[in-house]
This record gives structure tokens, sequence and C-alpha cells, in this order.
């Protein structure tokens, strides 16, 4: 069973899924965001690895509550990019057009 299979049965056990609403969980998504943002800034790994962990977790409720998976997510996301060219430009990868 895959950790995302985990996640989803962990969310359906507590009500998270059918229980909370989208936009419940997009605060969530911020909220978990500012956490990253804050690992950052303190260079903090241990926070950081919390951070990334904690916005999977949500995005995959997220996902479920769309009635998409997380797994199709990645995969569409990855067909977008996996041919794409580009440089980068101060730090920052930007892409053909």
């Amino acid at each position: 069973m895959s950790k995302f299979s985990l996640i989803r049965d962990w969310a359906r056990e507590r009500n998270i899924i059918e229980g909370a609403t989208q936009a419940s969980q997009a605060e969530k998504l911020f909220e978990e965001n500012g956490e990253l943002v804050r690992a950052l800034i303190e260079d903090d790994i241990d926070k950081f690895v919390d951070a990334v962990g904690d916005i999977v977790v949500v995005l995959t409720i997220l996902a479920e509550m769309k009635d998409v998976s997380i797994e199709d997510c990645i995969s569409t996301a990855y067909e977008e990019i996996k041919d794409r060219k580009g440089k980068m430009v101060d730090g920052v990868f930007v892409k053909e057009v």
C-alpha cells in the first residue's frame, strides 16, 4: 500500500475528506507553506522535512476531496515538465517558449 493510500485512509478515518471543506484545507495548505518558509529562513532541515511532508499530506487530502488522486496530479505535472527546456536566470528556472 502506498503512503498516499495510507494518507487517504487516515483522513477518511478522521472524517477529514467528508467533514472538512476544500476551503479549510486550502487554508491549512497556506499554514503549512508558512512553516516551510520559516524552515528555509531558519535553515532548519528537520522543520523543512516536516513542512514538506505536511504539505504533501494536505495536497493528497485536497486532491481526494476533488475526486482526483495525488498520483494523477503528479503524473500530469511531470508529463508537462519532462521535456521542458529553459535556463536559470538569477536563481530561477525560466522556461523556453
